[in-house]
């Protein structure tokens, strides 16, 4: 059956590739083949796991350039299909008939619920988790059963934990993974650093006694530095701690050494953090964890710039509170005239409830240089209606279609920062690129 669920999957991605197409397809028809083909592969080197709710693409993506730079041949599902037949379908696209993986190195994004289909089948040597945040409630549920999900198959899990110092969330997994060990990233108090939040925050009380936890301070969110008003549960000691953190330039440094993140926001820094602990791990040289920066690619909706003439557009992916307030936050920080565009979907792949847009801190960019927001998309209205009770003054609008809002947006001929969900964002995309002339 092994042999037959290889064959299966390969043969089924051939097919895809002649027509066009790709996506996970393969990997369910080789599952269906044989239901245990994960647990039958041989893995040859270190088989990393990458998961958390924001950050595990980008993360992911530099931790296979980490390896690809330091000599390792790498597989890794470099375009996101991050659910089990997603995974599955990368896997045996790159085996032997006999399960052997053909590389001497396994990078994997992982969906946070689909841990527990994946860790316990393959030899994970580390287990990434960058954050723990709330997130498309009708599918994730909520925060604490999503965690729940992924403790239950920790406590066999014999590798390394690479966890993220500064979210207690994460920090709790080390109380059930009594067999793992564990390495830990994070960012030292900085200038940027808040000692009070209104941000939504799931980190408010203690996993081990239930106790309030205390923080002396918060870097967004609920990610900073904690410790729990009446048991030992704090902030671990890091092995990697980012200092001299500029927001402006982008930069800043660890172990002495000064480094330029790829991406913008704090948030982007912590997958750079995840990096730097990788290849310490490794012994991976600072030379290629530079280069890896360096030429990080830029992945589609993060921030991604499009210059046409005299006319710029930055697009956005949102898709819950935390991710989308960075977003606002690097907004905010641009003080020229500008237009928005905000898209709100509700379809299976964005989360149907959309409740999140008041947990979000759209009041950021309720600027005088706002000079105009334009809603659109299959929740257009109700974007509108969060935008006016969260006292907007200037020109509100609420268009149908997409391609008119974006039209209407680039006519202004002002700076446009575009914000989509999930499902809108290639519209979106292709929206600009087409209006752009790109």
């Amino acid at each position: 059956m092994k042999t037959l669920s290889i064959l299966s999957t390969k043969l089924s991605a051939w097919v895809l590739h002649l027509i066009g197409r790709g996506g996970s397809m393969p990997g369910s028809i080789g599952c269906k083949v044989d239901a245990n083909i994960l647990s039958k592969l041989k893995f040859n080197g270190p088989v990393i796991l990458v998961t958390g709710t924001n950050g595990k693409t980008s993360t992911a993506n530099m931790i296979t350039d980490l390896f690809e730079k330091a000599g390792y041949n790498v597989i890794s599902n470099r375009k996101g299909d991050n659910l089990k037949a997603g995974i599955v379908t990368t896997l045996l696209t790159h085996a032997k008939l006999n399960g052997e993986i053909k590389a001497n190195a396994v990078v994997l994004e992982c969906d946070e619920l689909n841990v527990r289909h994946i860790l316990p089948f393959i030899p994970v040597t580390d287990f990434v988790v960058n954050n723990f945040f709330r997130d498309q409630l009708d599918r994730a549920r909520e925060m604490e059963q999503l965690i729940d999900s992924i403790e239950k198959v920790l406590p066999a899990y014999r590798g390394r934990m690479i966890l993220n110092a500064n979210d207690p969330n994460v920090v709790r997994l080390n109380l059930v993974a009594k067999n793992a060990s564990f390495s830990c990233f994070g960012m030292d108090e900085n200038k940027y650093s808040v000692t009070t939040t209104k941000e939504a925050s799931e980190g408010k009380f203690c996993p081990k006694c239930g106790a309030r936890l205390e923080y002396s301070y918060y870097q967004y969110s609920h990610i900073g530095k904690f410790h729990c008003s009446k048991c030992d549960f704090q902030t671990p000691e890091m092995d990697i701690c980012l200092k001299d953190i500029d927001l402006d330039k982008e930069t800043f440094s660890s172990d002495g050494i000064h480094y330029k993140s790829p991406y913008e926001g704090m948030y982007s820094m912590y997958n750079c953090a995840v990096v730097l602990n990788v290849a310490k791990n490794y012994g991976i040289s600072q030379d290629c964890v530079k280069s890896v920066f360096s030429h990080a690619p830029q992945p589609a909706g993060r921030n991604e710039t499009f210059t046409s003439k005299e006319q710029t557009c930055i697009l956005n992916l949102v898709k819950n509170p935390t991710g989308a307030n960075e977003v606002m936050k690097v907004i905010e920080k641009d003080d020229s005239d500008k237009t928005i565009v905000i898209v709100l979907n509700d379809r299976e792949q964005d989360g149907t409830d959309v409740s999140w847009i008041y947990d979000t801190f759209f009041e950021k960019i309720m600027k005088d240089s706002t000079k105009e927001i334009i809603c659109t998309g299959l929740r257009a209205n109700d974007m509108a209606l969060r935008i006016y009770y969260g006292g907007y003054k200037g020109p509100l609008s609420v268009v149908d279609t997409l391609d008119i809002a974006v039209k209407a947006a680039l006519a202004t001929k002002r700076t446009t920062y575009s914000i989509a969900t999930y499902t809108a964002l290639l519209p979106t995309r292709n929206a600009i690129k087409k209006e752009m002339g790109l």
